[in-house]
């Protein structure tokens, strides 16, 4: 009878050991980030204006690139939104609780001269609103190869996506 209670007691401690490591490793769905090709910049207090999914869209040689990102202004008051970045500065207007979307539909996107930054690399940008101390933000830079930024390249000019070529080829042929 003993036995019976030891050995009971021991499977029960191996399955606990066993099934017990989930409760004390992190959860991946708990980590917050940005679900997109862009980044949110982290808000700060005070700042007006939110920018969410903020994206660079650069040419070839990463020279000049068009700020795609939405702008939403979560106060009554129309506010401004001041962007540095290496290479120079830019501002947008955000009317009182409107969102002012780079890029999207009517609305043109930013044109940032001389990123020196190419495709694939990120860009420090420093965006400042409202009463708020500014938020420094590494920015993806992106090219032209994927549909939706095609027509954001700065001059129209089309990025060179031979390199997706070979890399679509292969998929097609069995995924090497």
């Amino acid at each position: 009878m003993n036995s019976r209670i030891l050995a009971s007691l021991a499977l029960g401690v191996i399955a606990l050991g066993t099934t017990g490591c989930a409760s004390m490793t992190h959860q991946a769905t708990t980590i917050v980030y940005s679900a997109s090709d862009g980044v949110n910049v982290e808000e700060s207090e005070g700042a007006a204006i939110e920018v969410r999914n903020a994206v660079i869209v650069a040419d070839d040689h990463g020279t000049d690139g068009n700020l795609v990102a939405a702008l939403v202004n979560t106060t009554d008051t129309s506010a401004t939104l001041n962007i540095e970045f290496d290479g120079g500065t830019a501002t947008v207007r955000v009317p009182a609780g409107e969102v002012v979307s780079l890029g999207a539909g009517t609305e043109e996107p930013l044109l940032l001269e001389g990123i020196d930054t190419k495709p694939g690399a990120t860009l420090p940008v420093y965006f400042q609103s409202g009463d708020a101390e500014g938020v420094l933000t590494e920015v993806p830079v992106l090219d032209g190869c994927l549909e939706h930024f095609a027509d954001l390249v700065p001059g129209g000019e089309h990025s060179d996506c031979s390199h997706l070529e070979h890399a679509e080829g292969e998929g097609e042929e069995g995924g090497h």
